[in-house]
């Protein structure tokens, strides 16, 4: 009698409990080595940290961008809702710096998803899609203050998510010596964005059409399917 039919004779069901609850344990060790250290835990990290096999984790991930991309949806969807949320606030100006400030804190405090946002989950249709569900609740935020005369006229929809990259970077290149160090270059960037800051100072270039941002992520150097940090692939044999 084999396992399965001792434990109550349906191998399939309980085969596939056993491989979700490895898959839940594999999603969640991987969310806390890549919260902690970025994208450099390769694949075998994430197994011993999980205490799965590596060939288990190998099975339903072929490789670390295939991780990332599971973990992405879950992120983008809290990003989504913040801006969601952000639009419940009575003033258009509180609106914006409430989401700035919300999803800059959730992007810095999360060094992985950083990277998965910024490098790793372009070229793709996960990519796309998570662009274009982020951009109407981000372009409601941007034309709602406008409109009240809260926002400089010429700041684009693509403008916030090249601000918030500029502000992870920061948070990357300091986080060793003054991790909080980000909050200061944001203060910086919202106060430009006042209608006071642009008379007579109109800005150098147009903002991204979102077809050029589309293009820009897409054309990351830094891709994680080209990271330096990606596990070299290998073998695994499956007993």
């Amino acid at each position: 009698m084999n396992t399965e039919q001792s434990r109550g004779g349906r191998p399939g069901r309980l085969l596939r409990a056993d491989a979700e609850r490895n898959r839940q344990r594999i999603l969640a060790a991987a969310a806390e080595l890549f919260t902690e250290r970025g994208l450099e835990p390769s694949l075998d990290d994430v197994a011993r940290h999980a205490g799965v096999g590596v060939g288990t984790v190998y099975r339903r991930f072929p490789d670390k961008a295939s991780l990332a991309d599971a973990l992405f949806d879950e992120r983008i969807d809290a990003l989504v809702a913040l801006a969601e949320q952000a639009q419940a606030e009575p003033d258009a100006w509180a609106a914006l710096v409430s989401f700035l400030e919300r999803s800059a804190e959730i992007l810095v405090s999360n060094r992985g998803l950083r990277q998965i946002l910024m490098y790793a989950a372009h070229g793709h249709e996960r990519g796309v899609c998570a662009r274009d569900r982020m951009r109407p609740a981000i372009e409601s935020l941007v034309k709602r203050a406008q409109a009240d005369g809260q926002l400089r006229a010429d700041l684009g929809a693509t403008d916030i998510p090249m601000i918030e990259f500029m502000v992870a970077a920061v948070a990357e290149y300091a986080w060793q010596v003054r991790p909080a160090v980000w909050r200061r270059y944001l203060a910086l960037i919202l106060d430009s964005l006042r209608p006071g800051s642009a008379p007579g100072r109109p800005l150098p270039e147009p903002g991204l059409s979102p077809g050029e941002m589309a293009e820009v992520m897409d054309s990351n150097p830094l891709s994680l399917r080209r990271s330096p940090h990606k596990a070299p692939t290998m073998t695994i044999r499956m007993e």
